[in-house]
């Protein structure tokens, strides 16, 4: 038996009974996710979806995917040190919440009790003291941290509280710094190469993003999110923040070992536009070569692009091969013009991913 065999064994056998990925939809009242026309699939006939990633791409897939599928799993990064979020990590010790808010957010359904709850934890308060900026959702995950002892526990009583289409997890449960060898991080000396520290710096550094890794190099994963990931028919990487939310869930070991060994078939939705900063002037294809090369034994089943984000599609598909995936290309951008993705159209195109490139599955 290999020593990753074993690590996802002992993974396996820590997840408590009832709060594995497989039983995730029926461990918790989660009402059922909506197709078009408003009809709730049937229990049982729908796939087992885990999304990875974190802050608003992760949304965007969440608000996404939770219109087609009851029994969805999200995998957050927890190395966000900005903001409200690093203001409780500093402080208190605790894992970033912001991301793990923000998840839980796009989770919430379209009715009046899902709309509400989703404005109330995202609300800012606004004033001259210490709470300034802190969100409520953030305060009360970490409060409930706090009371249960217990991460998974209280994110699924706060998903309980909002009547979450899904569940949310982190993807380990120790605060993470994400480091980055970045080229030219000091314009004075354009060919030199820095360690920059933090992800709100990687996020905005003005150089070139060689590399990232995360201190602890090999951190714990969260054994309920590796079950998941076992578990799963599909498992979706991206949109979002390319160094510092969709290629940190391979930096952790046993999460990566996961991501390997599963059967769920996989698909990386790629971002509308680069992002300032870390990917500025990047194509599509480039960020599957640095994907590639953070994790090179990953191999992908879909990519998912925009068309009009695609300048080259030929290029893209040789990069995609060497991933072992083929490329699809469908609208999915919002249509004012913003690099947004629109949950509707995103909804449709993973949906057609899931007939087409799918296994035949329990849900069809």
């Amino acid at each position: 038996m290999t020593e990753r065999t074993t690590r996802l064994s002992r993974l396996r056998r820590m997840v408590p009974e009832g709060r594995s990925g497989r039983t995730a939809a029926e461990s918790r009242p989660v009402r059922p996710a909506e197709i078009r026309g408003g009809r709730p699939r049937r229990r049982g006939a729908q796939p087992k979806v885990v999304a990875l990633g974190g802050g608003m791409g992760l949304s965007a897939s969440l608000a996404a995917l939770r219109r087609i599928t009851g029994d969805l799993t999200a995998v957050v990064t927890v190395a966000d040190d900005g903001g409200s979020s690093g203001r409780l990590r500093d402080e208190l010790g605790v894992l970033p919440p912001g991301d793990l808010r923000k998840a839980l957010a796009a989770l919430c359904g379209d009715d009046e009790w899902g709309q509400t709850w989703a404005r109330v934890i995202q609300h800012r308060f606004q004033s001259k003291g210490e709470l300034h900026e802190h969100a409520v959702g953030n305060l009360l995950i970490v409060a409930l941290w706090e009371q249960l002892g217990d991460h998974v526990q209280a994110l699924d009583l706060v998903g309980k509280l909002l009547g979450a289409h899904g569940r949310v997890l982190p993807m380990s449960a120790v605060p993470l710094e994400l480091q980055a060898l970045v080229k030219g991080h000091d314009p004075e000396h354009p060919d030199d190469v820095d360690t920059v520290r933090g992800q709100a710096n990687v996020a905005l550094t003005p150089g070139e993003v060689q590399s990232v890794h995360l201190v602890p190099h090999d951190p714990p994963a969260v054994p309920e999110a590796v079950a998941a990931v076992l578990d799963a028919d599909w498992v979706v990487l991206g949109p979002g923040s390319w160094f510092s939310s969709v290629i940190p869930h391979l930096l952790v070991p046993e999460l990566l070992d996961a991501l390997t060994d599963t059967k769920a078939r996989k698909v990386l939705s790629l971002n509308l536009a680069p992002q300032p900063g870390e990917t500025e002037g990047f194509s599509p294809q480039r960020h599957l070569e640095v994907l590639g090369r953070h994790a090179p034994k990953l191999a992908l089943d879909v990519v998912l692009a925009d068309e009009a984000a695609v300048p080259d599609r030929d290029l893209l598909t040789e990069a995609a091969k060497r991933l072992g995936a083929a490329v699809e290309l469908a609208p999915v951008a919002r249509t004012d013009g913003s690099p947004r993705h629109d949950p509707e159209l995103l909804a449709a195109a993973y949906d057609r991913i899931f007939r087409m490139h799918g296994r035949i599955g329990p849900w069809r």
